[in-house]
């Protein structure tokens, strides 16, 4: 399994927007130039983000977005699914069709393995694999963007902190 670094840069993005007044946003140019890559790539995500409802768009020339709810009911998994889409990580493909005892069977019945791909799988490696999804879902639900600005403010150093909110304060006095 592998996450794009989109997700990356859509989660230090929406810590950015935690601080921003309910009456004022931060612009895609702000928030691109912080962090080093292109206002393009990081617009992507923020339209991703926009249309699953965790942000809201402002346009206009003095636009930019702001968060659609609270901190506390934004997860690592809502961004996940957001930017990288709802699709399963093990995806079983009834390898075991493949297995000399069904090679060459005429009772197809016995070779399909439609259980895979229902809710009500028979197959054991796809049900521990479901149930690993399940168990690493779960515990993403549990992280909020919340919970990631008071981390970060624990591990990083307090003015790495400061300056970062102080420059999206600047920014932001349009």
């Amino acid at each position: 399994m592998k996450y794009s670094v989109m997700v990356e840069y859509a989660l230090h993005s929406l810590v950015y927007l935690i601080d921003v007044p309910s009456d004022e946003v931060i612009g895609i140019k702000e928030l691109s130039e912080f962090q080093g890559l292109s206002e393009t790539y990081l617009s992507k995500a923020f339209g991703k983000l926009s249309k699953a409802k965790i942000v809201i768009s402002v346009p206009g020339v003095n636009g930019g977005y702001k968060l659609a709810k609270a901190p506390e009911e934004i997860s690592f998994w809502d961004v996940i699914e957001a930017v990288e889409g709802v699709k399963p990580i093990f995806q079983c493909k009834n390898i075991l069709s493949n297995n000399l005892m069904y090679v060459g069977k005429e009772d197809k019945e016995d070779k399909d393995c439609s259980s895979c791909i229902s809710g009500n799988s028979t197959c054991t490696i796809n049900l521990v694999m479901l149930e690993a999804e399940q168990q690493m879902r779960e515990f993403l639900r549990n992280k909020t963007i919340a919970w990631l600005d008071k981390e970060l403010d624990r591990v990083l150093p307090k003015k790495i902190r400061v300056d970062s909110r102080e420059y999206f304060k600047d920014k932001n006095l349009k």
